[in-house]
């Protein structure tokens, strides 16, 4: 590994770490995923007739399939509009508490530290990710849903990709910090994505659509090609490489 990136990485994983608003999204997307999937599936299984309309197709599911079903459904808005927050915050307070300046005076290149933002953002949404996964199924538990057999398991390996895959997802949050120079312009970015998302699996070709495909995948697999869901990673790669590379232009004066 890099000497500069190293030191620009460890440095990032300490602002990580010390972070208060980094532990508040941690509790927000892993507590309160698992409190809306559990209160939906208690009122589901009471017969709540709103509650059902909202299920869709999975209103008549039970057990693991119910819950690892509703879990998608939040999860896929959920933690992205959570993941992309914090990256927005990542990025965009350098600009808002003017410390963006100081980065001119340190040998780590700017794109080097924006580099290092993305890794440890990577890595901390993969341990949200887990951390979700495993709250989730002691909740299946202790909702009385028995030992996950095979489908169960694959349910909840398909929740934690998701979970995963909106954190890859929510790149382009920090491309949009850059450009706008602060915090709106990524968080206004992820809500927005969110809501095309949405209306792209209204219109029934969400499949294709890299932000919407891992929520359809992970409710239902087999409407989902691997070619589809290949196409999500392009989303990160190509706004990754647009935010290093923003930042290795970052000008003072503009």
């Amino acid at each position: 590994m890099n000497t500069a990136f190293a030191a620009a990485l460890t440095v990032e994983v300490r602002k990580f770490a010390a972070s208060r608003v980094v532990r508040t999204a941690t509790v927000l997307i892993v507590a309160g995923i698992a409190v809306l999937t559990g209160s939906m599936t208690v009122a589901a299984e009471a017969g709540n007739e709103r509650i059902l309309a909202q299920l869709g197709e999975f209103a008549d599911a039970q057990g693991w399939d119910r819950l690892t079903g509703v879990a998608a459904q939040i999860t896929g808005a959920g933690s992205l509009l959570g993941f992309g927050v914090v990256l927005a915050w990542v990025v965009g307070r350098e600009f808002a508490e003017g410390t963006v300046s100081g980065l001119f005076a340190l040998p780590v290149s700017r794109a080097t530290v924006m580099a290092a933002k993305l890794t440890a953002f990577v890595a901390w949404t993969a341990g949200v990710a887990v951390a979700l996964v495993s709250v989730l199924a002691v909740t299946g538990l202790a909702a009385g849903n028995g030992t996950p057999d095979g489908e169960a398991l694959a349910g909840l390996v398909r929740l934690l990709a998701l979970a995963s895959f909106s954190g890859l997802l929510a790149a382009p949050a920090a491309w949009a910090a850059t450009l706008g120079r602060g915090l709106l312009p990524g968080i206004a970015t992820s809500i927005g994505t969110v809501v095309v998302a949405q209306v792209m699996v209204v219109s029934g070709t969400g499949a294709w659509f890299p932000v919407a495909a891992p929520s359809l995948w992970a409710m239902r697999p087999g409407d989902v090609s691997a070619a589809q869901l290949a196409l999500v990673l392009l989303v990160p790669l190509l706004a990754g490489l647009l935010a290093v590379r923003a930042w290795s232009r970052l000008q003072l004066d503009r």
